[in-house]
């Protein structure tokens, strides 16, 4: 247990000003947890985007291993639901903020944050789909559960090219639903319709101010952008319709009116990733493997080693990255 393996540390000085290095730890270096896992795969999430650059302050607690979620091999365990052998992933539970993460050869975590790696999915795989392909089934859940069916109308997804919407795109398409991939990059227009994407229009459309009601386009929405799209997007749901809110890439606040509820008695369904309860998790998982083509899962995701993550992670946020970005942390 005392071999040494590399992670990324990022910090903060007395003027909090923000550095990222490599450092090299062993286990007796990380924080408490019942279950050390062997890091096998990670991912870049929007979010280690922004712990890594410290564009926002998604880092609570100093120094960090950013790194939200992993898929790994348990080699050692004090918790009754995991022996070493078992395979793992982990999503969210403030892993990567306050707690060691991913950017690491081993994690040491809560054994209760864990669910076992599906068979039919190898450590790859589910880091490809990653926290943000997770977090596009959930809102797909959530949307089931508001009765949006396919032959209700199309499903509008926005940031498109992105972890959450080229998931959402898939699995959508997969299951029947018409799908309008709203984007900034029309250029990617094609990759998107190899996805299972209908129609394509520009996020200008639904990033400026607009009207408190508008025209009735979708009959759902899968947002993770926020802000003036959310808002737009709430304004041309129709009638009964309800739209899944799970990000915040252009802002966290919502200039919204409450015609789109009590006009068109239209649903904001707010998806939490982080602290979801195991048995939805399993659940999301579980469609995952069934609704997601993994032919597609291959044709949006790249591999990337250690290496990689730092400048990876800039990339993303600049919109340099379309899809899932997969770390193998081997390599």
């Amino acid at each position: 247990m005392a071999d040494a393996f590399k992670a990324i540390m990022v910090s903060r000085d007395d003027n909090k000003v923000q550095s990222v290095d490599v450092a090299e730890l062993t286990v007796d270096d990380l924080m408490e947890g019942d279950v050390v896992v062997a890091v096998e795969a990670t991912t870049i999430n929007y979010k280690d985007g922004l712990a890594i650059t410290g564009k926002s302050p998604v880092v609570r607690r100093w120094p960090m291993i950013p790194g939200i979620d992993f898929a790994g091999t348990v080699v050692a365990s004090d918790h009754a639901d995991w022996k070493a052998g078992d395979k793992v992933i982990l999503n969210g539970w403030g892993v990567g903020e306050v707690h060691y993460g991913a950017y690491a050869g081993r994690a040491r975590v809560n054994g209760d944050w864990l669910i076992a790696l599906p068979d039919a999915l190898t450590p790859h795989q589910a880091m490809a789909i990653g926290t943000a392909g997770y977090t596009a089934m959930l809102s797909v859940l959530a949307l089931e559960g508001a009765g949006i069916t396919p032959d209700r109308g199309p499903v509008v997804v926005t940031g498109a090219n992105g972890g959450v919407g080229t998931v959402a795109i898939s699995v959508l398409s997969k299951l029947g639903y018409q799908v309008i991939a709203s984007t900034g990059r029309t250029s990617e227009s094609a990759f998107l319709e190899s996805l299972g994407a209908a129609e394509i229009i520009d996020r200008a459309e639904l990033s400026e101010p607009g009207r408190p009601l508008g025209k009735e386009r979708w009959a759902a929405g899968i947002d993770s952008v926020g802000s003036v799209t959310l808002a737009n997007v709430l304004a041309q749901t129709q009638y009964g319709g309800a739209v899944a809110a799970c990000g915040l890439a252009q802002g966290m606040d919502l200039p919204a009116s409450v015609a789109p509820f009590i006009l068109r008695g239209v649903s904001l369904l707010g998806i939490d990733s982080v602290m979801a309860p195991r048995a939805l998790r399993e659940k999301a998982w579980s469609r995952l493997v069934s609704d997601l083509d993994t032919e597609k899962l291959e044709s949006l995701s790249t591999t990337i080693g250690f290496d990689a993550i730092v400048e990876t992670a800039t990339a993303l946020l600049e919109g340099k990255v379309r899809g899932r970005v997969v770390i193998d942390m081997a390599g």
